[in-house]
């Protein structure tokens, strides 16, 4: 089967509109959820998760997830810090 690859937009908007799952797991952005078309963008677009609910989703703890949470908006903080100052 021949792949077409498809400019101009991204593969899951295009999953989502065709309503597959993806297969291409190296990607960065894939995750095991035939709910989520395996596809941890389009979970994202299904509203607010606890972090019960995303460490239940990776295999990941709850406190792990609060972990990188924090870590997370540290390093975000710290970018809007170094872009105001230049």
């Amino acid at each position: 089967m021949k792949n077409n690859i498809v400019t101009g937009t991204t593969c899951f908007s295009e999953h989502k509109k065709r309503n597959l799952s993806c297969k291409n797991n190296n990607c960065r952005l894939w995750m095991e959820s035939a709910v989520d078309l395996n596809c941890t963008v389009i979970a994202s677009e299904s509203g607010e998760y606890t972090l019960q609910a995303i460490g239940d989703k990776f295999g990941l703890t709850r406190m792990r997830i609060c972990q990188l949470e924090k870590e997370i908006l540290v390093n975000l903080r710290r970018l809007k810090q170094v872009r105001k100052s230049s």
